[in-house]
């Protein structure tokens, strides 16, 4: 609606007729709305990073971190992972099978412990060994005698205040076919740990993922990356421009 409304002004102040006119407008202030103008480098490569990935189960979260593994690996950094989603056990062991499979280190613990450690352990271990690179991957969804965010809180509380000599970067993992329920996703995690980016997984379907432009448009949250397959290797920087054309395409000539 917000887009729609500015897009009548456009229309009054240039007096424009036809659709095609309309369409380019269109295009140009979705593009806008979908450029990050924080200048804030994802993942900066000249100094370590600690990248606390977050988001509900099921939205991709483990295959994003995959994924960005295997683009750090190929720039030549040295990455490790921590398995801070312990109060599922399928969640460690899902880490460490890719830890193996793309041949970094991973600090785990046994299911149920507590993530805070898991943090810790980790950034110590990161900072012993000249990591780049520290991923901690976290709860998407507690057991009913836990409140997630509030864990979450805790595990990010854990990592400011160890995490000296590490540049944090807090990364919102959403899939790109929930449409509105993405967006009140965004909202909690963002409102609780306060995400600096989204990766926006699952856009190898019909589905155009217009959940970004709710995302950029009322938190103005920056997408940083999109998911576009299964594989390792199925990631790429997210392109305002691209991404528009994707979602309001030219028309036929």
């Amino acid at each position: 609606m917000s887009l729609i409304d500015q897009l009548k002004n456009i229309v009054s102040e240039e007096s424009l007729k036809e659709p095609d006119q309309v369409r380019v407008r269109m295009r140009t202030l979705i593009t806008e709305m979908l450029t990050d103008s924080s200048n804030v480098d994802p993942i900066p490569d000249d100094e370590p990073v600690v990248l606390l990935v977050v988001g509900v189960n099921g939205a991709g979260k483990t295959t994003s971190i995959a994924k960005i593994v295997d683009v750090a690996k190929s720039e030549g950094q040295k990455v490790m992972l921590a398995a801070a989603d312990t109060f599922r056990a399928g969640a460690i062991e899902q880490i460490n099978i890719w830890g193996e499979r793309l041949g970094v280190p991973v600090i785990s613990q046994s299911a149920g412990s507590d993530p805070g450690a898991v943090a810790f352990d980790a950034l110590n271990a990161a900072r012993s060994r000249n990591v780049d690179l520290l991923i901690i991957d976290t709860a998407g969804r507690l057991h009913t005698t836990h409140n997630l965010m509030e864990e979450l809180k805790k595990v990010r509380g854990i990592v400011e205040k160890n995490g000296s000599g590490f540049t944090e970067r807090i990364l919102l993992v959403i899939d790109g076919t929930t449409g509105q329920n993405g967006l009140i996703q965004a909202k909690s995690f963002t409102e609780s740990v306060n995400c600096n980016g989204v990766f926006l997984t699952k856009l190898d379907g019909t589905a155009k993922g217009g959940v970004a432009l709710a995302i950029a448009g009322e938190l103005g949250l920056p997408i940083w990356f999109i998911g576009t397959g299964e594989k390792s290797s199925d990631m790429s920087a997210f392109d305002a421009e691209a991404f528009t054309e994707t979602l309001l395409p030219e028309p036929a000539s």
